[in-house]
């Protein structure tokens, strides 16, 4: 990370560093999504205002843009990611542990020494809730495979486990990891905001061959990944199953309104808690989502 705030040089990853928006590297700034919405995410603006301290401009809070995690020389069609930390949006997926994970891993950010083989990985990102605030305290608990493919199955190489600081925000040195028959490249982490159940997941390199064939992959899952020198830098941001109070900018009951009109699978929050419609409805007084379970479920 070479001490800069979030891994990108100057800044957090999508502070607004990289020439000409506030997104991580690859990323669309202010790309339309689906109702004709466009501008930056409500994600990509907290991160801006996490790096340099500011307060949140409400006027972009309630903007939601997909974000492009892909290597910024990379061409072709995006795939859906991660959902970017808009109220009401799914969790970063779920993915199987695999064989290979330890517990007790050593507390520390930085997985390699000078003598470490491998191309260099500087990792960073924010763990964010539901209603888009970081999440101070969360554990992130890595492991991954050496240059050679192979993973230590008898000490700690290439594993650890630290906290996000006052700002979510969490940082890795590591290095690439090398391939082993059957999967593409990847890094395995835990994330678990305090008291609440631990996220298994995997994080995935843009561009790799083996995304086509290995049946694990998820492209939601893929990191934003540049060149860096001799090595490379990365981001990715995880949004946490956790209920919280309002967004920034958002109406204190939450996202839903009366007079709306809303359609199976539609997605709210009401009182920091997000709930799916479960038939087309619209919304009247007295039928706010924790009354009505015919209408809303949790989640």
């Amino acid at each position: 990370m070479d001490g800069t705030l979030g891994g990108f040089p100057g800044g957090a990853p999508g502070d607004g560093t990289h020439p000409g928006d506030g997104t991580h590297p690859g990323e669309a700034a202010d790309a339309p999504v689906s109702g004709g919405r466009s501008g930056p995410s409500r994600k990509t603006v907290l991160r801006a205002a996490l790096a340099v301290g500011a307060a949140l401009p409400v006027a972009l809070a309630g903007a939601s843009t997909p974000a492009l995690a892909r290597t910024a020389r990379d061409g072709g069609p995006a795939p859906d990611l991660t959902p970017t930390c808009d109220d009401g949006d799914d969790p970063t997926p779920e993915q199987i542990e695999g064989p290979y994970f330890k517990p007790n891993s050593p507390q520390r950010t930085s997985l390699v020494d000078a003598s470490t083989p491998g191309t260099r990985l500087a990792l960073s990102g924010y763990v964010f809730g539901r209603a888009c605030k970081p999440v101070t305290g969360a554990l992130l608990d890595f492991w991954q495979a050496d240059v050679n493919g192979a993973y230590d199955n008898v000490g700690f190489t290439f594993r650890g486990h630290q906290y996000t600081d006052a700002q979510g925000a969490f940082r890795l040195a590591t290095i690439v990891p090398g391939l082993y028959p059957g999967r593409t490249r990847h890094i395995h982490v835990k994330v678990q905001a305090p008291g609440r159940p631990v996220l298994t997941t995997q994080l995935y390199f843009p561009g790799e061959p083996r995304n086509n064939t290995d049946s694990i992959f998820d492209p939601r899952l893929l990191m934003t990944v540049r060149d860096a020198g001799a090595g490379k830098e990365a981001a990715f941001d995880f949004v946490l199953d956790v209920a919280q109070g309002p967004g920034p900018g958002e109406p204190p009951g939450g996202t839903w309104a009366v007079g709306t009109a809303y359609q199976a699978g539609d997605k709210v929050t009401y009182g920091g808690a997000g709930y799916t419609c479960l038939q087309a409805h619209t919304a009247q007084p007295g039928w706010e989502p924790p009354a009505t379970p015919a209408l809303w479920r949790v989640g």
